[in-house]
């Protein structure tokens, strides 16, 4: 990497629309073709809803734990080699899915995904984005969330158009070439760029990761995050159930969560100005309670639709804005010297979290009479997690 006059690090040019491309493809792929795919693999296998999509919520495990081996190689080697080997991982795990005569091979097969989702999904692309583009980093990340939204736009569609025309095994043998064709090389050839130097801690930043992870403003902030993932993800997954139970068609619901998902991408474009006009910890304790507004709006508002809807979009906002501020939390607060590390473990917690709130959010509607009671509890938990971000309070730069 060259420093400019202006003291400005020149940046490889194909690492951006490179990062965009094997996102889409990547969540795309690994992630979306799984619930357009499940229910054609329950009907050809008799394998039970729960026991496959628990091998996926096992495999989103696996990818947080991971994570925090995978940030301590970014930081040291960057991500070249780490995201291409995810690539080639990912393609093969999905071939062991595809070929898994019983559900044990089922589940190794998603256990390999998750140590590949890891290597690919966001956490390394970030990485990548906040060395290479620092301090510029919140447009790339921007820019790089905004074309993962576009994953499900792409590959859920073409998922079940190859679905209608060929059995679910063949389905995923597709799919892992496509991921393969389109991401192998990209990771090989674009992150090629030699990883710059670390750059020096701020000053308020003594003793290394080591310090920062025993400080409790780092602790705060883990508990922050992962109880504002439980709560955004057991509420996007409750929301269809949610509007099923007070009348409205599925059809209806659906329209309602993807338009959700349409807000989440606005959300996201919104963050820059954002963060210029709030400070840290106003920006976290804002969003997210902004979430726990929205998730108890949810709760107690039972329409009329249109408004139901408009509450789904601002709630979509919300979580495109949290995306981001989850990406940034540690540049932040720390700086970008350890950034893979302290991401990877402040990361774990809060993604195992989103990956048991599907089932936690099923299994406690019962007992507490409902959706609504669901949301409402959901709720309560976003508030907590805006009155623990106070506690994340460190001397940003």
């Amino acid at each position: 990497m060259a420093a400019t006059g202006t003291e400005v690090r020149s940046r490889p040019r194909a690492v951006l629309p490179a990062l965009c491309l094997t996102q889409i493809t990547s969540w795309g792929v690994v992630y979306y073709a799984f619930p357009v795919l499940n229910p054609a693999i329950t009907a050809d296998t008799g394998w039970s809803a729960g026991a496959t999509t628990a091998a996926f919520s096992a495999a989103l495990v696996v990818s947080a734990m991971a994570g925090i081996y995978v940030g301590r190689v970014l930081d040291h080697r960057g991500p070249r080699t780490v995201m291409t080997a995810g690539s080639v991982l990912a393609s093969l795990s999905l071939l062991v899915i595809a070929a898994a005569p019983d559900l044990p091979a089922f589940f190794a097969g998603w256990l390999l995904a998750g140590a590949a989702m890891a290597a690919i999904f966001y956490q390394p692309a970030f990485a990548a984005l906040t060395r290479w583009w620092a301090p510029d980093h919140i447009r790339a990340l921007t820019i790089v969330t905004l074309a993962g939204g576009l994953a499900s736009t792409v590959f859920a569609p073409l998922t079940a158009i190859l679905a209608d025309h060929m059995s679910w095994r063949a389905t995923y043998t597709v799919l892992a070439g496509i991921l393969a064709v389109l991401t192998v090389p990209a990771h090989a050839i674009a992150l090629k760029a030699p990883w710059p130097p670390a750059p020096a801690s701020p000053p308020h930043v003594t003793g290394g990761h080591e310090h920062v992870v025993r400080t409790r403003a780092f602790w705060m902030l883990a508990v922050t995050f992962t109880l504002s993932a439980f709560a955004m993800y057991a509420v996007v997954i409750g929301l269809v159930p949610l509007l099923i139970e007070r009348g409205y068609t599925t059809t209806q619901a659906a329209w309602a969560l993807g338009l959700g998902g349409a807000g989440q991408t606005l959300g996201r474009t919104l963050y820059a100005t954002l963060a210029r006009r709030l400070g840290v910890t106003a920006r976290t304790v804002t969003l997210i309670a902004g979430g726990a507004v929205t998730t108890a709006a949810l709760a107690v508002v039972a329409g009329p639709y249109a408004l139901l809807v408009a509450v789904s979009v601002l709630a979509g906002v919300i979580r495109g804005n949290l995306t981001l501020l989850q990406a940034t939390a540690v540049t932040d607060r720390w700086g970008t010297t350890h950034y893979g590390r302290l991401s990877g473990l402040l990361g774990a917690p809060a993604h195992a979290a989103a990956a048991l709130a599907p089932f936690a959010g099923a299994v406690l509607a019962g007992p507490l009479g409902g959706h609504p009671a669901l949301f409402a509890l959901l709720a309560v938990l976003a508030a907590t997690a805006a009155v623990t971000a106070f506690g994340a309070r460190t001397q940003q730069r």
